[in-house]
């Protein structure tokens, strides 16, 4: 089993007598948080969960999301920050120069120690083009989150053929995230054909009524393919992060 750092530490000191079980016990029962004021971050997210806290950019000021990137990175975590305008980043930048910015998925990224090697694989599928933005942020959350990630775009429904050449990739994956607009067919058809966990994503692209990305939500959600679990339109980065657990997990079976 793997432990972080700290609570290995903890341990070794409780065996070696340094410390008493009552105060071994209070220290585990602590759980640190960074305040910031306008903020309180969870820097125990990663040892209960597996992954270090997330900042959604959406309604921050620039300033505030620098100073969580901060807050952050000082407690030792890595940074994902997602739906980032620009100017977030430049802000972000300012302060932390070695900050990387995603244009496709709208993401700043900060790095923490040394980049660990993603182990297993998943695949993120695109029914389009359009539709590559919310793939791009499944697919960053998912490396984020430890997992090799195979790209697949452009692979709708309206030109089939252009799919199946892809099936031995697919049905090797340990999940598959599959990311769709329009009437949101693909995690169907994918659905029928393989027998690996799929995560479906209806996006806000489509023509007329197509409700901001409601009418595929439907269809996915109403899919006669079982098994598929859905996630909310556009929300690349709930599926990303759900495709990178199913793959911890993974790994950590196989590694038993």
């Amino acid at each position: 089993m793997t432990l972080p750092p700290d609570v290995r530490e903890l341990l070794e000191r409780l065996a070696a007598g340094s410390v008493s079980v009552d105060d071994a016990a209070a220290e585990l029962a602590r759980v640190p948080s960074g305040e910031l004021g306008f903020a309180c971050i969870d820097h125990d997210r990663k040892r209960r969960q597996g992954f270090p806290e997330v900042i959604y950019c959406p309604g921050k000021t620039p300033e505030q999301v620098r100073d969580i990137v901060g807050s952050i990175r000082e407690s030792g975590h890595s940074v994902l920050a997602t739906r980032a305008a620009p100017e977030v980043y430049e802000a972000v930048r300012a302060a932390h120069p070695d900050a990387f910015y995603h244009a496709d998925a709208r993401c700043i990224t900060v790095q923490v120690g040394d980049v660990p090697e993603r182990t297993g694989r998943i695949a993120v599928v695109s029914a389009g083009t359009s539709d590559i933005p919310v793939a791009e942020e499944a697919a960053l959350t998912a490396e984020w989150g430890g997992a090799a990630v195979e790209r697949i775009y452009d692979v709708g429904v309206a030109g089939l053929h252009r799919l199946l050449r892809h099936l031995p990739a697919l049905r090797s994956a340990r999940a598959v995230v599959v990311v769709a607009g329009m009437e949101g067919a693909l995690p169907s058809v994918v659905g029928g054909l393989i027998d690996r966990p799929i995560i479906a994503v209806p996006t806000s692209v489509g023509y007329g009524m197509h409700f901001g990305g409601l009418a595929p939500l439907l269809a996915m959600l109403n899919s006669c393919a079982p098994g598929i679990t859905v996630v909310n339109v556009d929300n690349g980065f709930g599926a990303g992060l759900a495709a990178a657990s199913i793959n911890r997990v993974a790994e950590l079976a196989s590694a038993r």
